[in-house]
């Protein structure tokens, strides 16, 4: 028993990792252009002018109001369809979780910016800085710090939901394992292993975020002291 489950997954694992390393990459990309997203959709969120804040309200509400799946269903069947040229199903795959992913980044970054108190903002304009300026150097990275916990959970979700990708055919490591199952018929061990390279990634994950958390918290606490 023991060896055939060996064989089985050293069949499979070339094929799972393949996949799995497809997802990492769709996800590496998507979450990098959601951070540009959210902060922007951020921004524009907090903004006076009221054309950008209804735009962001909008594109925040729409997203989070419905199934990534639908979202993906709509730019590869629908949005995709009526474009002169062609997208391919990993782009569109990409796009889905940028467009996903940012607008609850956009909502992390806004809790965390109203988390900082006003009195900073204040002070930093008393100094004569511009409202722009004193977001940029005073508020977001103070921001960006306290959204580190937040940011790496949202980043942990998106690499899950790669999977909903299997549904317009991108050969993510769920599309993978299904393919395998459909060979084989050894739905347990393939799935199994399935999981554990998924808990492997994201307690990697996990750590790396843990380390950047300190290493910030770190450098924090030391111009604390040596002011």
């Amino acid at each position: 028993m023991f060896e055939h489950v060996i064989s089985v997954v050293t069949q499979a694992l070339p094929k799972l990792c393949t996949g799995m390393a497809l997802t990492i990459q769709m996800t590496l990309f998507g979450v990098i252009i959601a951070f540009i997203i959210g902060l922007i959709a951020c921004l524009a969120r907090i903004s006076r002018f009221k054309i950008f804040s209804a735009v962001s309200g909008a594109y925040i509400y729409i997203i989070r109001g419905t199934p990534m799946l639908v979202q993906a269903f709509f730019l590869y069947f629908g949005v995709a369809q009526l474009l002169p040229f062609k997208l391919s199903k990993n782009l569109v795959g990409i796009i889905t979780i940028s467009l996903n992913a940012g607008a609850y980044m956009a909502e992390i970054f806004r809790g965390s910016i109203q988390s900082i108190s006003k009195g900073q903002m204040e002070a930093a304009r008393s100094l004569g800085l511009p409202y722009g300026t004193a977001m940029r150097k005073v508020i977001l990275p103070q921001a960006l710090r306290r959204s580190i916990p937040s940011l790496t959970n949202q980043v942990i979700i998106s690499l899950k939901d790669v999977s909903i990708l299997s549904a317009i055919g991108v050969a993510e490591i769920f599309q993978a394992g299904k393919i395998i199952t459909a060979r084989n018929m050894e739905s347990t061990i393939i799935w199994t292993t399935v999981g554990a390279i998924y808990l492997i990634v994201v307690f990697l994950l996990t750590k790396l975020a843990n380390y950047v958390e300190r290493r910030t918290s770190y450098g924090q606490s030391t111009n604390k002291k040596s002011s």
